[in-house]
């Protein structure tokens, strides 16, 4: 700033003095950034606290879904479709109950996408739990209680009432910030997932209900992993449960009578047994193997018998079976008729569930909501293992109908404690999980249709 001229100097000579900026300036501008910075730090703290506020509530959520009894057998769901009815309100969004029978509700909430008529990403997860040995659990298991840890203790707390909660807490987020999305997304609540599905997924699939959804891929459940990476299903061995049927000669106990029906089990439970060891070896001997990657065949019921002294007319033998998609499932059952013939005259197997084989989902270039589900995992840092799951979910009912389904719980370092005494999962692990959604849910909606 000049201020004008001045005499003075050695030569008496006019000079300009340019002064100096005053302390008033200084104080003024001082303040400006004082309050500029106050702005900013209350930004930061407003957003904090918002952060802290949506992670309280998703914890409060998920602890209350959690402390609903929707345990097997003889559940009863209205509980859990009054707690959605309020989570959809909460969130205001529609909802849509449909019964495949008078007892078993499909709860549905939609988030209508910016390009709703584009096939529409479902969300899915289940309601029921599988029975609890409560004098094995040191936290009561539908308390959900806390502890110190911040590890929430209950069943469910990994399969899967965690996921269903992480689903609408990431929409929560995803609405308040303001993002739309392109394509519809159904988050799906379906019963009797835990007892096969066959009046909850396997029925609704079949419904007009569910063809109006217009569903074009799905996230469904995967598991925890205790170590650092993520387990990702993309597909499952099918099961088969058969019953062995083998008729003898029946008599008296203290006879050596010819064709009797242990004889024949006998040799059932043989072929099962050796078949079983040799698939043990072939897992432990290849450590770039999962259990998802061999068959798996287990005895889980004998029957027969009508007193001590009395050779039957018949045992049978029930065997679990669990085929992976590697196996051809014809050349599987002439091997199983062939067992029948060499263990002796009339013995048959009956299928008492007899699923058919279903292709995986495919991760390549081909699917285009794999692509972008990668691209969302790449840049978050997560470090995905794609496995074969090995047992069975709803995922196969969607698989069946040509729809790409991926099963995956945002749940590492954690120990596997599904259908587990003392189930849990950890505070910090639920919120990750939340926030891996947050980033997961946009990268498959926003696939573009074309």
């Amino acid at each position: 700033m000049v201020l004008g001229p001045f005499k003075g100097g050695r030569d008496g000579k006019t000079v300009a003095i340019v002064a100096a900026r005053t302390p008033t300036t200084f104080e003024i501008r001082t303040d400006l950034f004082t309050v500029e910075n106050r702005k900013m730090s209350d930004g930061v703290q407003h957003h904090q606290q918002r952060s802290a506020d949506l992670d309280a509530q998703a914890v409060t959520n998920f602890r209350e879904y959690l402390r609903i009894p929707s345990v097997h057998p003889d559940i009863n769901y209205d509980d859990c479709v009054k707690f959605l009815k309020g989570q959809a309100s909460g969130l205001g969004l529609p909802y849509k109950v449909h019964y495949t029978t008078p007892t078993k509700p499909v709860f549905i909430i939609t988030w209508e996408g910016t390009e709703p008529n584009a096939p529409s990403v479902m969300l899915n997860s289940h309601m029921d739990v599988v029975p609890v040995f409560e004098e094995n659990w040191t936290h009561k298991p539908f308390g959900a209680e806390m502890d110190a840890d911040g590890k929430i203790y209950a069943r469910g707390a990994q399969d899967m009432k965690c996921v269903g909660i992480q689903y609408l807490e990431a929409i929560r987020r995803l609405k308040a910030s303001g993002l739309r999305l392109k394509r519809t997304l159904h988050c799906s609540f379906v019963p009797d997932e835990e007892i096969g599905g066959s009046e909850g997924m396997f029925e609704f699939v079949k419904t007009d209900f569910f063809k109006s959804l217009n569903v074009g891929f799905a996230l469904d459940e995967g598991m925890a992993n205790d170590k650092d990476d993520f387990l990702l299903y993309y597909g499952e061995r099918c099961i088969w449960h058969i019953n062995f049927r083998c008729p003898g000669q029946p008599g008296h106990g203290s006879l050596l009578l010819e064709n009797t029906a242990a004889e024949k089990v006998r040799v059932i439970l043989d072929k099962i047994f050796d078949f079983r060891e040799k698939e043990k070896q072939k897992l432990e001997n290849n450590p770039e193997m999962t259990i998802g990657d061999v068959m798996t065949v287990n005895v889980t019921m004998l029957q027969g018998g009508v007193q001590s002294n009395v050779l039957p007319p018949e045992f049978s033998v029930m065997m679990d079976c669990r085929i992976p998609v590697t196996v051809d499932n014809d050349k599987w059952f002439e091997t199983l008729n062939q067992w029948c013939k060499e263990a002796g005259k009339d013995v048959v197997m009956e299928k008492e569930q007899f699923d058919p084989f279903i292709p995986p989902t495919k991760l390549d270039e081909s699917n285009k909501y794999w692509l972008a589900f990668k691209s969302a995992t790449d840049k978050l840092g997560l470090k995905m293992t794609p496995r074969i799951f090995p047992g069975g979910t709803d995922s196969r009912y969607l698989r069946q109908l040509g729809i790409p389904a991926l099963g995956f719980s945002p749940i590492n370092n954690t120990p596997v404690l599904l259908h587990d005494d003392d189930e849990y999962l950890g505070r910090d692990v639920f919120l990750k999980g939340i926030e891996i959604y947050c980033k997961l849910i946009p990268a498959v909606a926003n696939v573009a249709s074309a």
